[in-house]
């Protein structure tokens, strides 16, 4: 398809300025709401890479056509060829008198120039910057800063370190460092939304304020496949290889994604080794160890794994409260109340992109609405990501734990007897079941040996109140709740 589409005004709603402009205003809105689904089906990268930069042409309701329009004709080709079914179908469901989609540049806008490899040279309001190479200080007049690709909030001052992600985290600063790491290449494995795609950019950000004049180049693996199969149509693979190995720091993001392209593995594997050779740094993420990666050359596994393969697991409940409670500083002085925030920490578990997304909506609610933050706000306005973060977790499985904790008889969740040495677990077994449950309270007393309910909203709160008042009791419970959500 052609990526220029011929414009018809007349193809447009004609019925006044002000039918058009509410016309334009609900196309623009409908087009918001398809964005965010695709942005959750597709994820962040390749989202940001070609969803992102479509702009919503005119309508015409006669035929049942909407146009679409990409900054350049290449990546106006690639939705159509990739994304047109998926586009078409999301329009047809949001508005059923769409029947078919053009996808195009603007025929009224200055083509601009394809964006290559180690050009210098930026196009106007193109969107599509997942791929950029540039020399320090050679974009025309101004300074390279923001010309990179590189996402300006991505650094590592704004990473928040903890158990599960420390040792990419240094091993990511020192790949930037002034002096010459010890291992290259560094690869980074960690699941979606764990943080690798930050570190890379961090990395990018440290090396650069290391580095004035060094070339940095960063791309997912996808995006590399495409460049690389343009040059192969182009007779230009010279000129590909001669400027990727001209960069000091090679960052790939998802290099999952190239298994299977073997011509492009294989000038991936000698650029690593030319780089390499040369003392250059590489960087490489992925959600699957490289031993995990099917369909890989040999050859290029084996340089994948010989540097330093650094695993980022799952962040735990305590870094999950303290990335939560690092984003605050910027929604200040907007009062967050901590056990708001101490309920998004163990309820939003998958990933970080997830967590912290639930917080911006949460905030973003209360200050639309005008709004106190509170728990109850948080869990009518957040339903969707807890129920798909929440782990069924049970009344007998909190029993259980809690008895193995305090080493007391399973049977004594439901006696009678009133010695400390029982009733305070019994109590805390009732305010993680209220917790971390769904239960109601009679439902709870039931479980507790047919306890009245006036009996554990007494628990529930001597608990609460406990835990502010008592350091041992509330690391009683935090212990308890990092073994029931792992």
């Amino acid at each position: 398809m052609n990526g220029n589409i011929g414009g018809n005004s007349s193809a447009r709603r004609n019925n006044g300025d002000g039918m058009e402009d509410l016309e334009a205003v609900n196309l623009a809105a409908d087009w918001s709401d398809i964005s965010q689904g695709l942005r959750k089906d597709l994820g962040h990268q390749l989202h940001s890479q070609w969803i992102k930069p479509i702009q919503v042409g005119g309508f015409d309701d006669g035929t049942g056509t909407l146009e679409l329009y990409l900054p350049t004709e290449f990546s106006a080709n690639w939705v159509n060829d990739r994304f047109h079914d998926r586009l078409s179908l999301a329009w047809k469901i949001a508005r059923s008198e769409v029947r078919q989609l053009k996808i195009g540049v603007h025929p009224g806008r200055r083509r601009l120039p394809e964006l290559t490899l180690g050009d210098s040279r930026l196009p106007a309001n193109d969107g599509d910057t997942s791929m950029i190479a540039v020399a320090a200080g050679t974009i025309g007049d101004r300074g390279f800063t923001a010309s990179v690709g590189l996402d300006p909030s991505l650094t590592f001052a704004a990473f928040v370190t903890g158990e599960a992600n420390v040792l990419a985290c240094n091993a990511a600063q020192r790949m930037s460092a002034s002096e010459q790491p010890q291992f290259s290449p560094l690869y980074l494995k960690a699941a979606t939304g764990q943080g690798k795609t930050h570190l890379l950019h961090a990395i990018g950000h440290a090396y650069l304020a290391a580095h004035p004049r060094a070339r940095i180049f960063y791309c997912s693996a996808e995006r590399f496949m495409v460049e690389f199969v343009q040059a192969l149509k182009s007779n230009q693979t010279i000129e590909f290889k001669a400027r990727l190995r001209s960069f000091d720091l090679l960052l790939v993001d998802d290099i999952q994604f190239i298994i299977g392209k073997a011509s492009a593995q294989e000038e991936l594997l000698y650029t690593i080794d030319a780089l390499l050779a040369e003392g250059k740094r590489l960087v490489f993420a992925a959600d699957r160890a490289p031993q995990a990666l099917d369909g890989v050359e040999p050859r290029l596994l084996s340089r994948l794994s010989m540097g330093l393969v650094a695993d980022m697991q799952a962040a735990d409940i305590e870094l999950r409260r303290s990335i939560l409670e690092s984003k605050l500083v910027r929604f200040a002085p907007l009062e967050v109340p901590a056990d708001v925030i101490d309920f998004l920490a163990r309820t939003i578990t998958r990933n970080i992109r997830e967590l912290v997304g639930g917080l911006n909506k949460l905030i973003a609610y209360a200050q639309l609405t005008g709004q106190e933050v509170s728990l109850q706000l948080a869990e009518e306005q957040l339903t969707d990501i807890l129920s798909a973060n929440r782990r069924r977790i049970t009344i007998d499985e909190i029993q259980r734990t809690v008895c193995q904790f305090y080493r007391i008889d399973r049977a004594e969740m439901a006696s009678k007897r009133r010695a400390r040495a029982v009733v305070r677990p019994r109590q805390v077994a009732m305010y993680l079941s209220k917790v971390l449950t769904p239960r109601s309270y009679p439902e709870i007393g039931r479980k507790f040996g047919g306890r009245d309910h006036s009996t554990v909203i007494h628990a529930v709160r001597l608990i609460e109140d406990l835990r502010q008042r008592d350091a041992d009791m509330d690391g009683d419970v935090r212990s308890l709740l990092r073994q029931l959500e792992s």
